[in-house]
This record gives structure tokens, C-alpha cells and sequence, in this order.
């Protein structure tokens, strides 16, 4: 993977996330993938498991937006940063760690987010 290869594979989640299509969620992981909403939580394990979590709590269309970027991207493996904002109010720093198979799907997803405290949202 590099650089370009990751933030494809970033838009195209931030698309999945805004539309919930399952297809389109599952075709970003491999069957076998692994995927923590928290670096000590246990991984929901493979890609249907992934795509039903998806499907539980949707976020209302329109209700946020985020940008991400990969921040290093080695072999297989990259490390990403971003930021969703919620028109709620809420905003999230987010690292997400990322390994991929040799077909550019995602085989491990950890993510690591911050929720923005609300005396620096303005910032």
C-alpha cells in the first residue's frame, strides 16, 4: 500500500459510513478482518460480523462529517489521523491503526479517538 492506495481506501469508508450500504461496508474488508471500536476492546471478527456492528446505530445522513489522512503508511500496514465533527455538538481526534491484505482490504481496524473537550470546539 502507499500514501494514495490508503486515502482511497479512507474515502471510500467515509463514503460506506455516510450511506450504510452493506455491500459497499463489506467490500472494504477481508472476510477474516478484525475491527475495535477501542484498542482494548475484543474485535468484532470477520466481515459480516463487521457490517451487522455497522448496521446496529447508524448516524443520521448529514449528521456529521469527518476527514482523514494517512499519517504513515509502511508495507501493509498504515497508521491514520482525522477528525469527525457532529452537528450535535460533539467532535472526535481519531488515530486509527490499519493493516491490509495484498488486495488493498482491510485486514485489522483499531481505533484510537479523543472526544474534543467542549471549551476547545471552537478551536
Amino acid at each position: 500500500m502507499n500514501h494514495e492506495q490508503v486515502q482511497e481506501w479512507l474515502d471510500r469508508y467515509i463514503e460506506a459510513w455516510r450511506h450504510y450500504d452493506p455491500k459497499v461496508v463489506r467490500g472494504l474488508f477481508s472476510d477474516d478482518a478484525t475491527y475495535a471500536y477501542h484498542p482494548w476492546d475484543e474485535p468484532l471478527r470477520g466481515a459480516d460480523a463487521i457490517v451487522e456492528n455497522w448496521m446496529l446505530t447508524p448516524d443520521e445522513p448529514g449528521s456529521w462529517e469527518a476527514e482523514y489522512r494517512p499519517a504513515v503508511v509502511e508495507g501493509n500496514r498504515a497508521v491514520t489521523t482525522g477528525v469527525t465533527h457532529y452537528a450535535a455538538g460533539r467532535s472526535y481526534w481519531n488515530i486509527w491503526q490499519l493493516d491490509f491484505d495484498d488486495e488493498g482490504k482491510c485486514t485489522r481496524f483499531v481505533e484510537w479517538f479523543m472526544q474534543v473537550p467542549k471549551m476547545n470546539r471552537d478551536s
